[in-house]
């Protein structure tokens, strides 16, 4: 029987999605970013809480990144800050490499409605993904439950507690959290409006 895994980065996205759908597996890639310590020991501490297998893939590929993600300039034909070439292409191919001896028949990754500022962000971009994935040998679908969800909704659907979304890590540029990147006012803004719903 096939099993579904998760691309869990240990973002908020990521964590609820992860509590909501209770994937057999979770895998977080390490391809050389800045916070990669901390996205690897978060997503380990929320696998170990959901009782879901973890595995990390290392594969340095700091060398053709740009942007707040590596603590550089981004390129010029970057939309933002933190845009890194091809990543999410590189996240999904890598963790379907890991995923094809796992077993996996489906995996899942935590866009949300504001990811479609990047092209790879899209609906789209993850239908072609997941077209390109299940025409090769393994078959991997690629899904993106939330997709059409804000991340508040994401959070709200997904019924995450609070002591589990607390250990969110969304910084770009560190380990530790630096306050002023995109990912550090996402989390405000987005624990701001959830806790404004209470």
């Amino acid at each position: 029987m096939p099993k579904t895994a998760i691309l869990l980065s240990g973002g908020i996205d990521s964590i609820a999605l992860t509590y909501w759908k209770k994937p057999d597996i979770a895998i977080t890639v390490n391809y050389g970013q800045a916070p990669a310590e901390t996205e690897i020991r978060t997503s380990a501490t929320v696998a170990s809480v959901l009782n879901i297998p973890h595995y990390i893939v290392t594969a340095d590929c700091s060398k053709l990144g740009s942007g707040d993600l590596l603590n550089q300039k981004a390129l010029n034909v970057s939309p933002s800050s933190e845009w890194w070439p091809y990543r999410n292409q590189l996240l999904v191919t890598l963790a379907c490499m890991k995923g094809i001896a796992l077993e996996v028949g489906e995996l899942m990754l935590a866009s949300v409605k504001s990811d479609g500022f990047h092209k790879d962000g899209t609906a789209q971009f993850y239908q072609l993904m997941s077209q390109l994935m299940e025409f090769q040998e393994a078959n991997i679908r690629i899904t993106c439950p939330a997709i059409e969800m804000t991340s508040v909704e994401l959070v709200q659907q997904s019924g995450v507690p609070d002591s589990l979304l607390h250990w969110a890590h969304s910084c770009h540029k560190s380990n530790i959290p630096c306050g002023n990147c995109r990912g550090c006012n996402k989390y405000r803004e987005v624990m701001y409006e959830l806790q404004q719903g209470k």
